[in-house]
């Protein structure tokens, strides 16, 4: 009797070391995304029917996004530690409309690609995946903003401008060292990190507005296929060199009702209006007079923050048909306006390199403090319009 008791706890012991040495190499070795792998503290989140990441919406929100300073939970943050900041490339023609995931996006920016059709870059890191598109070509002056997320930022676009000339995005990506590495290029990935849906507006859509993915896609082929997550390869953190906005935690109430942009005047379907809402002290997007939705959710695209950074737009001049490339001057200094609070402040903008954070300082010449929440940039010509109804 008793060999046959020793002889369990033998077989016992043994059995937990198996499980424990099986459970490290799963853990080092499976292709399982990170995200799912790591335990919290406070619990894991859960994934719903769907597939989609959901977290405890009851737990304490102490932990700031060092991307937009929202607060999250620390099941949230222990989940965006596990990878890095991704940036989208999402466009805005009618035929696209109404978009998915720029609600979710942590930061965007919107800048005219061609025709006076305006494009997003949508910063993704904090927010939970989301499905995103459709998802668009390029272009040279969203290179200079995803640089300044850190080390290797991951970007998402289907192919882009590579006329020889000033505008050429795909020489620059290779340039910079990112191609096959922290770029997410389509052309080169592929199904099923990205896929068609020629019908997600309920009709049949022309080819170049049907490209999707979701952010948790994008993540997952950047670790298992690159090597890119919370570190590189060579272990340097995502974040190093990093600068993050400063943020305030009192928010005040103002008057302002209704921010009018328009990056190209005589295009009013592009025109943008930001109607204040003192309700929850943030604004909601209007694109061509009509209100601006996300597929995701059927919600108004909605923001805490406004920047309008006024700059030097010019041709490219490469001979492409049309002439359609566009440059702006992204590195340098100019006059901005920053849409806070439901007040108007006059403010300048400097970024002193590529890889450098535009800063944005008040007329007294002080570091501008944003609401926690999204920040929404508007990059205009000089003779763009930013006024207040």
């Amino acid at each position: 009797m008793f060999d046959f008791l020793k002889n369990k706890k033998i077989l016992f012991s043994a059995l937990v070391v198996y499980f424990a040495a099986t459970g490290i190499t799963y853990f080092l070795f499976s292709k399982t995304p990170l995200a799912q792998k790591i335990s919290s503290p406070v619990g894991t989140p859960t994934v719903d029917n769907e597939g989609n990441l959901v977290f405890d919406e009851s737990l304490p929100k102490t932990e700031p996004c060092p991307i937009s300073g929202q607060k999250y939970s620390k099941q949230q943050r222990d989940w965006w530690e596990t990878h890095r900041p991704l940036g989208v490339m999402i466009e805005n023609h009618q035929n696209a409309r109404p978009q998915s995931g720029l609600n979710a996006a942590d930061t965007v920016y919107e800048v005219v690609a061609e025709g006076g059709i305006t494009r997003f870059l949508a910063i993704y890191y904090c927010s939970a995946p989301v499905q995103i598109g459709p998802v668009r070509s390029a272009r040279t002056y969203f290179l200079d903003y995803i640089s300044e997320y850190g080390d290797s930022p991951l970007y998402a676009h289907v192919g882009g401008a590579n006329t020889p000339g000033p505008a050429d995005a795909l020489s620059q990506i290779n340039k910079y060292g990112w191609g096959s590495y922290n770029d997410l290029n389509q052309f080169s990935i592929g199904f099923p990190t990205f896929w068609r849906d020629y019908n997600r507006l309920g009709h049949t859509t022309a080819t170049e507005h049907t490209m999707y993915s979701t952010t948790d896609k994008l993540w997952k082929f950047a670790e298992e296929e690159r090597g890119l997550g919370p570190r590189s390869e060579d272990q340097t953190p995502w974040d190093e060199g990093f600068s993050q906005y400063s943020f305030k935690d009192k928010e005040s109430k103002g008057s302002v009702q209704t921010v009018h942009i328009e990056h190209w005047s005589s295009y009013g379907d592009y025109f943008i209006d930001w109607v204040y809402d003192p309700a929850t002290n943030s604004y909601n997007r209007k694109n061509g007079g009509k209100a601006h939705m996300d597929r995701n959710t059927n919600k108004q695209i909605n923001t805490k923050n406004v920047v309008v950074i006024f700059t030097r737009e010019s041709s490219a001049n490469d001979g492409y048909e049309n002439n359609v490339h566009l440059l702006y001057k992204t590195v340098g200094e100019g006059d901005a306006k920053v849409f806070i609070d439901g007040e108007e402040i006059d403010a300048t903008w400097s970024k002193d390199s590529r890889e450098g954070k535009t800063i944005l300082k008040d007329s007294n010449g002080e570091e501008i403090e944003f609401n926690r929440g999204k920040i929404w940039f508007h990059i205009v010509p000089l003779d763009g319009v930013a006024s207040v109804k």
